[in-house]
């Protein structure tokens, strides 16, 4: 064995032992009960960061633990590789953004290689490979035909400078990220999956997962918004047309005093047509973003259309304004505006002069128009006013009578609603899976047949960022109808890239499968039993992931109902930020290796001038902050960078990058070599297995088996691997104090280094793998078992008080009862100090932990 701790030559030799005798394969057909453990897969970017190497580092020791316990693990990777940086990147680099990918998945897949992880290589896959997305437009084709996806009109981001839709990210004040151009609202022809069938079965499938952090849950409940309210109907004068909207507030429909409907609905384009300055608004409302977050934040602007609707209940008519907050994708199109009990409604009347009308009161509190909260009123407390014959009736009962009344004129029921939509997957980009779609003028919209997939996307397009590349590929867009034979159009559009990260982790079970999209092992797998992921995925991907699922399960692919048994959110990678500032308030990111701290200041190492301190944030390019993972491998091994991740924070919690941090887990490393050195050069000895030991040798031995227990909760129930790691730590410091070279003792170090190594094996594999071999020649690595005889006390210790304070310390036997415990600490030179002969007035004995004696 060599003495010193050589992490670059150990790795090497122990990862190439690992690739040669395929260590990481998951078996298909063994007996040994599966654990699937999966971590996010990453977008290939071309480097890896820190929150790469957390993520995949707590997946890790969770997939190697359970290996070590017996478990048929499968741990796979692949790539989340279609989107838009590829296509930035291939306009920026004037190359193919294949080429641009693949590149970076052979680099990426070269560092995460070097970082040990137990990886099924055997499964990778990649989701812009045709063998992958095949299957996912054969999905496609079935679901369309049984109405499941269906066409309409949405309204998106367009840039009509470069032609194409943006991502609500795209737009910068209005404007689009790259043209610079006035972004508009357009409505084009989209495809959309019906999520909303699902939204009772996705919020339900909730309870039945108590593995999931109940943050996660609570968010996406929020985001499905299962609200029970009623859809109701204002007549438009002098025709047989309807105006729906859906309200939650039933109860305040007698406060209703306008209506607002979105630009794009058909009683706003009926009032512009003779109007022009209201065609005006209409058309600035078209420019914008059409983001939830910033409908809600952005200046409410209205115009009334002159047009007047009449109220259901009433019969007044109720003046139609044209509200650039309103959504034609969102729910009916319009609202009911009830300004004395809603903010949004009450900014607007305000602001146009539109009437404000209170109809919810609660007693004790004074209407007033300084603030609409003071008359809002609360659901359980409120009590209609102003409303005729609903007077007095509370939320429920006036709910229920309104809808009652509605229902009798045939203008309305009571209806549960969702915030869910429908999910729009039609992307107008060109790096994507393709749309299996052909447009016929004589068939209309004609899915491809199966044996006609995949509908193979071209790789070696160059991007211009001037529309999307495919229209102008004659030999994709031409094609031929596949029912009447006759020249069509192929679609062009791309799918939206969740689709690809919605059932990778089915694949994964089948990677190798030609004749379908999932074979008989999905169900051997599925579901994950563990999967790993940052919070900013809770809502999206997770969600899309869960419907998925059940889509497949609808299909027949899958039995099991959800795809995710347990999640575990990591937190963030955060870093020192230091930064200057030009006089035009630009500010130069530097990053924290270039700054050294002096006196309580920062200085740029390159010119000893000080840089302004930014804080702590997470680690990224544009704060220039982030740490490369591959210069820590290269100057500490991957183990440190694995010791460090998993010591640094809890999992769930942000980790704040420090160096010393690293130095200290490195130092540690070093330290467990050195000890297992000088052990095993005084030559082989078994474990010790029995015999008389003395106290320190037992009492080691209980800390070594206590720990043994704690290491396994932590990693396995717990999630805690910083607390195991603090353990073993504390173990290694106690084996530090065993005296003596005898036999006994020598076999007892044996046994705490062997329990040692295999206790931090899951975390630091490298190291771990090297020096067990070295203390047991020719032995596989396992999980130690606890020795329960181990963790019976003779003898403990108590904390004597006296009068409440700390006087020392006693020992008992163990099984002494509380007479004598309480003899032991009258007994005690310490308790006779203070006694002085006399006799207490009462002793209070906490068994296991203290004797307190009153005076």
């Amino acid at each position: 064995m060599q003495e010193k701790y050589l992490p670059a030559d150990i790795e090497r030799a122990v990862q190439q032992k690992w690739s040669a005798g395929q260590a990481h394969r998951a078996s298909d057909d063994s007996e040994r009960p599966k654990y699937y453990c999966l971590s996010m897969f990453p977008y290939p970017s071309g480097k890896l960061h820190m929150g790469h190497v957390r993520n995949y580092t707590i997946g890790d020791v969770l997939a190697r633990y359970h290996a070590m316990r017996g478990f048929n693990v499968m741990q796979p990777m692949g790539w989340d590789a279609f989107g838009l940086p590829a296509e930035n990147a291939a306009i920026a680099n004037g190359v193919p953004p294949a080429q641009w990918t693949y590149a970076n998945i052979d680099h990426m897949r070269t560092q995460l290689q070097s970082l040990g992880f137990a990886i099924d290589w055997s499964r990778e896959l990649a989701t812009c490979k045709p063998d992958y997305y095949r299957w996912e437009q054969w999905l496609f084709t079935r679901l369309f035909e049984k109405g499941v996806i269906y066409k309409k009109m949405a309204t998106v981001n367009w840039d009509p400078v470069d032609q194409t839709v943006l991502a609500n990210e795209q737009v910068i004040d209005g404007r689009g990220w790259r043209s610079g151009a006035l972004v508009e609202k357009r409505d084009i022809p989209m495809y959309f999956f019906r999520i909303t069938q699902y939204a009772d079965e996705l919020l339900s499938g909730l309870d039945t997962l108590p593995g999931w952090p109940e943050r996660v849950k609570t968010m996406q409940t929020n985001w499905i918004g299962k609200s029970t309210g009623v859809r109701l109907a204002f007549k438009v004068p002098g025709s047989d047309e309807l105006l729906w909207v859906f309200t939650t507030r039933a109860d305040t429909l007698m406060g209703v005093t306008f209506v607002a409907v979105a630009a794009e609905h058909p009683l706003a384009a009926r009032a512009a047509e003779d109007n022009p300055e209201l065609a005006a608004f209409i058309a600035e409302c078209k420019q914008g973003s059409v983001a939830e977050a910033d409908m809600a934040t952005m200046e409410k602007k209205g115009m009334g259309t002159g047009l007047q609707v009449i109220h259901p209940l009433t019969g007044e008519e109720v003046p139609v304004w044209v509200g650039n907050y309103v959504l034609m994708s969102y729910g009916e199109g319009a609202v009911m505006a009830v300004p004395a009990h809603d903010e949004r409604d009450f900014g607007f009347a305000q602001k146009y002069g539109l009437p404000i009308k209170q109809v919810i009161g609660v007693e004790g509190e004074t209407f007033s128009l300084d603030t609409w909260a003071e008359w809002y009123g609360d659901k359980t407390r409120g009590r209609c006013v102003n409303s005729g014959k609903y007077d007095g009736l509370g939320y429920e009962a006036a709910v229920d009578a309104i809808a009652a009344d509605l229902a009798a004129k045939g203008l309305g029921e009571k209806k549960t609603q969702f915030r869910l939509r429908d999910w729009g997957i039609s992307r107008q980009r060109y790096w994507g899976c393709p749309i299996p779609i052909i447009h016929c003028d004589s068939c209309g919209d004609v899915p491809v047949p199966a044996d006609q997939l995949p509908v193979v996307l071209p790789e070696d397009v160059v991007p211009d960022g001037s529309g999307n590349p495919l229209n102008k590929r004659a030999d994709f867009v031409n094609c031929t109808c596949p029912k009447c034979g006759a020249p069509a159009r192929r679609e062009t559009d791309t799918m939206d890239t969740f689709v690809e990260s919605s059932w990778y982790y089915a694949r994964y079970a089948c990677p190798d499968f030609a004749g379908g999209m999932l074979d008989q092992r999905a169900d051997r797998w599925l579901p994950v039993d563990q999967y790993i992921g940052g919070i900013e995925h809770a809502i999206l991907h997770l969600l899309y992931a869960r419907f998925f699922h059940k889509l497949m399960r609808d299909e027949g692919l899958v039995s099991s109902d959800e795809p995710f048994a347990n999640l575990l959110t990591q937190g963030m990678v955060i870093a020192d930020t230091y930064y200057r500032e030009a006089a035009d308030g630009k500010k130069t990111w530097f990053n924290p290796a270039d700054v050294e701290l002096r006196d309580g200041a920062a200085m740029l190492k390159s010119d000893g001038q000080p840089v302004i301190v930014g804080g702590t944030e997470k680690m990224s390019k544009s704060k220039n902050n982030g740490v490369d993972p591959q210069a820590l491998i290269d100057a500490y091994g991957a183990d440190t960078a694995r010791l460090f991740t998993m010591f640094a924070a809890p999992p769930e919690q942000s980790l704040e990058w420090s160096d010393a941090g690293v130095e200290g887990a490195h130092r540690f490393l070093k330290r467990l070599w050195k000890t297992a050195y000088e052990h095993v050069q005084g030559g082989p000895v078994a474990a010790f297995e029995g015999g008389e030991l003395d106290d320190a040798a037992k009492g080691l031995r209980r800390q070594l088996h206590q720990t043994i227990q704690k290491v396994g909760d932590d990693i396995e129930r717990r999630k805690q691997f910083n607390t195991a790691i603090a353990a073993v730590m504390e173990l290694m410091n106690a084996l530090g104090k065993l005296e003596g070279d005898d036999a006994v003792a020598r076999s007892v170090r044996q046994e705490v280094l062997e329990a040692v190594v295999a206790l931090l094996a899951p975390i630091v594999p490298h190291i771990c793998e090297t020096l067990y071999g070295e203390l047991r020649p020719g032995a596989a690595l396992a999980w130690p078992s606890v020795d329960e005889a181990a963790l019976v006390q003779d003898a403990i210790e108590l904390m004597l008080q006296v009068n409440g304070k700390l006087r020392g310390q006693i020992r008992v036997p163990a099984a002494a009862d509380k007479t004598a415990v309480e003899a032991a600490a009258l007994a005690s030179e310490a308790a006779q100090k203070y006694l002085e002969g006399r006799a207490p007035k009462k002793v209070v004995v906490v068994p296991g932990r203290l004797v307190n004696i009153v005076l």
